[in-house]
């Protein structure tokens, strides 16, 4: 084969600028762009494909060079960055190509490679250098010339897929994923026209649910251009793997279009078909489609043609924002993962995955072990990875292992020897405490390479310790609460249990607290609750520092940050998701509603739960009332353990995550990454690999480039697709009648109010009183919309997530487990929730009164 990989350099010695499809693979990328690539990938594969060649980005960069084309795209790089000038610096670029001089020895060597393929009509397709890749497929956004015939006008069309590559839409594309415009390039791949009588598209995988044993198939008569533009309704078919049609649709034909005499494509009227494909072509693309996919280990696009009888492949691509395969869970799975998917509606980042992440599933994985005698399964399975990003969430099935058997045993020795509401007194913790301290005590910008590479790995050796003291201390919490629940459900009160929790006092509870006492500061200051009334949040959190009505609020405001600061925004187990302290304007969003509506809790209902328990006849007995008190106690101090141990591991986030950017930092400096936040597209591992910085080699900063962008793209596409799609996995309850969702009772009572669909802390301040908080999960920071809310209600989650528990503290009806209810109740439609039925409707009437 003629080395061709370095095609993309003008510099290089003998670059080749023309060669046949056949010579190149996936790992050409550089010289011949995406399409080109993977289409001497099937090549080589052995799979029908009619034959061509790659006019390579060796071309492009001798004909930029030539014409000034290069030094015009240097100039106006900054334009190109520019949403306002992007527009007309591409058409200044783009015109330059459509004119182009292109030297005579490459004419030739295009004008050679087109006699050899017999000098008669050709397709002419764009293949950039950062299309139909995984995450990036770029569908639709360079141009492609159908029957083109002669080298005058085949020259004529290479200019203009050269042109193609700045286009508006291109252009818009690469700077939104983060695409320098001085790095891309782009080949032309020139191929045999098909004379088709069918063409179309087909998917390996459904590209709704992902399943992938159902092939779809669109088909049209003619030239497969009707199909990908969308001129016309196709024939529809679902496959299996065997080619038997398991749905079939009936399209209209609209229209057709054909290869026109003497070049070029012409659109004919067409029609309903007669009977659509026949039975051995839908075969054979089951047969070609499943082949394509198993070659390369993933889902793809082919788009083919029928010509004379035969299946052609006339361009594959990976598919792009397909679900993951759907997951099918067993009944442990089922009865955790809408509680466990709250963590999880952020997607982690590679290093998420690799630092903070891994170690928080470490920990879950030494607890499961040590209080069970359990084994989790690993991060892998748990967060399966596509490209290097995670693809999606399996909720961990543990296993039991022999010590199981020794594990009762044990817990109750565990639940006699250690007291829950003494467990900060223990060593472990002041050893925790010690070791965090002086961690936080350096900055990570002055560390050495070798000291700040290192600094992860220290932070995330002190998890094993509250591991441990999770392990010992909260056999105090289930053991006792299993009795008290059992003790309850005799009495014939269990629906007091939840009541009885809300005594326990956490540090939560303290975070809570101390916004309160901001926002009464906020309330009895005229000249503050002036600002905060007028300002929004990121306006406020920029006046902290400048202006004089602020000055004792600022002090205040930067206590509660020392104290409460580590708290996560949006996720505890991503240290990518920034902190309150890293975002003050959320918490000051918060702020901002307690100010405007003193906090309504009803903070005697634990206490008047425990007097009903207390009142039960057989309370009368000796020490029955002392004993219950003492039980209550213990279940109370245990779950301010559980939640207590939370608060603490939160605050390791900060160090880490300030090691972590501190790397970034350093990186974009070396000109890696363009920003300290992209280190997040990175694994620990290659930061590890790093020995030194400054002075990282070219070679490995490219290479750490490329998988920035490569992992960032795919991330892109990923953005709209769920980490577990509940209603996929069977987890949601069906709409019955007319209800707009449906999920899980978790808060009883019935409220109608407008719907305030709620997506991030970005969004607090479109909350209102009286508001029917709609959202997709919550977190701690999201607890002041609850004083506002007269109903919740939540795609993720169970009766004992923290919107179920909040809720029920504020005694507002809640539905959690919705699956979709964020995309199917209209935000500002006046909806009735029924937190008892786990139903939400449409409201009956303008004057319907809140009930709860």
């Amino acid at each position: 084969m003629t080395d061709v990989r370095n095609g993309s350099d003008p510099t290089a010695a003998d670059p080749v600028p023309v060669a046949p499809l056949g010579e190149f693979c996936l790992e050409d990328l550089e010289a011949v762009g995406g399409k080109a690539a993977n289409l001497g990938e099937l090549i080589r594969g052995g799979f029908p494909v009619p034959g061509g060649f790659a006019v390579t980005t060796a071309a492009y960069a001798r004909v930029a060079a030539h014409n000034g084309i290069d030094a015009l795209v240097r100039e106006r790089r900054g334009d190109l960055a520019d949403e306002g000038a992007a527009a007309s610096a591409a058409a200044a670029i783009r015109a330059r190509f459509e004119s182009a001089e292109i030297p005579a020895g490459l004419r030739d060597d295009v004008a050679s490679a087109y006699a050899a393929l017999g000098g008669g009509p050709v397709a002419v397709r764009s293949s950039a250098t950062a299309e139909d890749l995984p995450g990036a497929a770029f569908a639709g956004q360079q141009d492609t010339y159908l029957n083109v015939i002669g080298a005058h006008d085949l020259m004529d069309a290479v200019r203009r897929c050269w042109g193609s590559l700045w286009t508006d839409r291109a252009v818009a594309y690469r700077r939104r994923i983060g695409i320098d415009p001085a790095e891309v390039r782009i080949a032309v791949v020139v191929q045999e026209m098909a004379p088709a009588e069918w063409a179309g598209v087909l998917f390996t995988a459904d590209p709704v649910t992902g399943d992938r044993e159902r092939i779809s198939v669109d088909a049209g008569r003619g030239l497969g251009e009707s199909v990908v533009s969308g001129l016309v309704t196709p024939e529809h078919y679902v496959l299996d793997r065997r080619g038997s049609v398991l749905e079939h649709r009936a399209g209209r034909g609209e229209v057709v279009v054909r290869a026109a005499e003497g070049g070029g494509v012409r659109h004919e009227e067409g029609g309903p078909s007669a009977g659509g494909l026949p039975a051995a072509a839908l075969a054979e693309l089951a047969r070609q489609g499943s082949r394509v996919a198993e070659r390369y280990g993933r889902p793809m696009d082919v788009e083919w043609a029928l010509a004379g009888g035969r299946v052609l492949l006339l361009q594959a691509r990976p598919m792009t924002a397909v679900p993951p395969e759907p997951v099918r869970l067993d009944p442990f799975q089922r009865r955790i993962a809408p509680t466990l998917l709250d963590m999880f509606q952020t997607r982690p980042y590679p290093l998420d995955v690799t630092t903070w992440t891994a170690g928080l599933l470490g920990l879950v994985g030494g607890m499961a072990y040590g209080l069970a005698g359990m084994r989790i399964p690993p991060i892998g399975a748990i967060l399966p990875e596509e490209d290097g990003v995670v693809a999606r969430f399996v909720p961990p099935s543990p296993r039991p292992t022999p010590a199981a058997l020794l594990r009762p045993f044990q817990l109750l020795a565990r639940n006699a020897r250690f007291d829950a509401a003494r467990w900060t007194d223990d060593p472990r913790f002041a050893s925790f405490e010690r070791d965090l301290a002086a961690l936080a005590a350096r900055s990570p910008a002055g560390l050495d390479w070798p000291e700040l590479r290192a600094l992860p790995g220290r932070v995330l050796a002190l998890l094993p310790l509250l591991t441990g003291l999770r392990v010992d201390y909260l056999p105090c919490w289930f053991l006792p609460m299993l009795r008290l629940r059992i003790t309850l459900g005799l009495l014939g009160l269990g629906a007091d249990a939840p009541e009885l929790l809300y005594g326990a006092r956490t540090r939560t509870e303290d975070a809570n607290l101390a916004l309160e006492a901001l926002a009464e500061r906020v309330r009895e200051d005229p000249a503050l609750a002036g600002a905060f009334g007028r300002r929004t949040p990121e306006e406020l959190a920029a006046s902290l520092g400048d202006d004089p009505a602020f000055t004792g609020f600022a002090t205040e405001f930067a206590a509660f940050l020392d104290e409460y600061g580590h708290r996560e925004t949006a996720t505890p187990i991503c240290v990518s998701s920034p902190t309150w302290r890293d975002a003050p304007a959320t918490v000051l969003g918060a702020v901002k509603l307690l100010a405007s509506r003193p906090p309504a809790r009803d903070t005697g209902r634990a206490d008047a739960a425990l007097d009903r328990v207390l009142a039960h006849p057989l309370m009368r007995l000796p020490g029955a009332r002392r004993s219950m008190r003492r039980l209550v106690e213990r279940v109370r101090a245990g779950v301010a353990l559980r939640e207590d141990t939370h608060f603490h591991f939160t605050r390791l986030i900060p160090v880490l995550r300030a090691a972590l950017l501190e790397t970034g930092r350093r990186l974009t400096e070396e000109g890696v990454l363009r920003s300290p936040g992209e280190v997040f597209h990175l694994r620990r591992e290659e930061l590890e690999e790093i020995g030194d910085l400054p002075g990282l080699p070219a070679e490995q900063a490219a290479r750490l480039r490329a998988e920035v962008l490569r992992r960032a793209a795919r991330r892109e596409e990923l953005a709209g697709v769920p980490m577990l799609d509940l209603r996929a996995a069977g987890l949601v309850r069906e709409r019955e009648g007319d209800a707009l969702a449906a999920g899980t009772p978790a808060g009883g009572g019935v409220a109608t109010g407008p719907a305030r669909v709620i997506l991030t802390p970005d969004d607090f301040g479109r909350m209102r009183s009286g508001d029917v908080l709609v959202c997709p999960y919550t977190n701690p920071s999201w607890t002041p919309l609850f004083q506002r809310a007269a109903a919740v209600v939540v795609d993720s989650g169970g009766i004992g997530s923290h919107a179920a528990i909040v809720a029920r503290e504020y005694g507002i009806p809640a539905v959690m487990g919705t699956g979709d209810g964020t995309r199917a109740v209209p935000d500002g439609a006046r909806v009735t929730v029924d937190g008892t039925a786990g139903r939400v409707l449409p409201a009956a009437e303008e004057g319907d009164e809140q009930a709860g």
